[in-house]
């Protein structure tokens, strides 16, 4: 008997770059113990995958195969001098999108929202306007390109005159926007991997790349630990355990395979064991950034440690 949630069943797919891997071997988990989305929404990487998954009944296979194949100059063709000659010349972005429009062209196939079997909400970011804009139809591909906008990295994305970019600024794994859509339980896939401490220590010489990452790690978590309790007041939410500890960059895609693997095994895990029985947290959103501590169930919002 597989772990029965209350429907419709809302997927939250988190962005993260190349850690986007961790939801298919999530999926995967997911998928085996019957628990399939009524709808999805993502920012970033997830809502990529999030379209990918509710575009093609075969689409967790689709994912899996393109996530084996993609590599690093697949998205970020340039070295490091001809970024940084782009971003002088534009003042806006290093790297141009044309590269990733082409991959989700020829990936996702769909052209509009309407057509997915699945419905699909895309989280982004007004510049101008610093508000949230939520895509749930019109053209698909610009507001994918635009949530996986990073500032700075990716040009802008114009749309009926708003410059969007990454929605994973405002809402990095958006739950609030999931239960506005109207779902009655809601299955968390944040690709958040715990940091390797040891490679944060001041004996080990921390870089930059890491130090930034474990910045950008405690950001996602205010903003997650900040919008949970109010919407597990209403209704449960499945929040999926993280892989084991690894120091790995969003910009790195060669672990894509071991991510997949591990986040399997990890969600398979704690899917064989948990029981949902009311509205609350199932699962420790703690236990992704504070690496050793054990996962337990957390019955009400309120349980949520700051």
């Amino acid at each position: 008997m597989g772990v029965e949630l209350p429907r419709p069943v809302g997927f939250v797919l988190g962005g993260g770059g190349s850690l986007g891997a961790v939801q298919v071997g999530m999926l995967r988990a997911l998928t085996k113990h019957s628990i399939t989305p009524d709808g999805i929404t993502g920012t970033s990487v997830g809502a990529l995958n999030g379209a990918m998954l509710a575009g093609f009944e075969d689409g967790l296979e689709r994912l899996e195969t393109a996530w084996v194949g993609i590599k690093q100059d697949d998205i970020f063709p340039d070295n490091l001098l001809e970024m940084i000659w782009r971003l002088g010349r534009s003042r806006t972005h290093a790297v141009e999108n044309a590269p990733l429009r082409s991959m989700i062209e020829k990936t996702i196939a769909h052209e509009r929202f309407e057509q997915l079997p699945i419905p699909l909400r895309v989280v982004t970011l007004d510049l101008l306007t610093g508000t949230e804009v939520v895509f749930k139809a019109g053209p698909l591909t610009p507001a994918l390109l635009a949530t996986a906008a990073i500032p700075g990295v990716f040009p802008a994305v114009n749309i009926d005159g708003q410059e969007l970019v990454d929605g994973g600024i405002v809402s990095n794994v958006p739950v609030k926007q999931a239960l506005a859509a109207g779902a009655a339980s809601l299955v968390v896939l944040d690709t958040t991997v715990p940091a390797d401490p040891n490679h944060l220590s001041k004996g080990r010489g921390a870089r930059v790349r890491d130090v930034l990452a474990r910045v950008t790690e405690i950001q996602f978590r205010a903003q997650l630990l900040a919008s949970l309790p109010s919407v597990a007041a209403e209704v449960p939410v499945l929040y999926l355990p993280p892989p084991t500890p690894r120091t790995v960059s969003p910009v790195d895609f060669t672990q894509s395979g071991a991510l997949i693997e591990d986040a399997y095994d990890v969600a398979d895990r704690f899917l064989s064991s948990i029981v949902v029985d009311g509205a609350g947290i199932y699962g420790d959103p703690y236990t992704r950034y504070v690496v050793g501590r054990a996962n337990r169930r957390l019955d009400a919002a309120t349980d949520i440690e700051a």
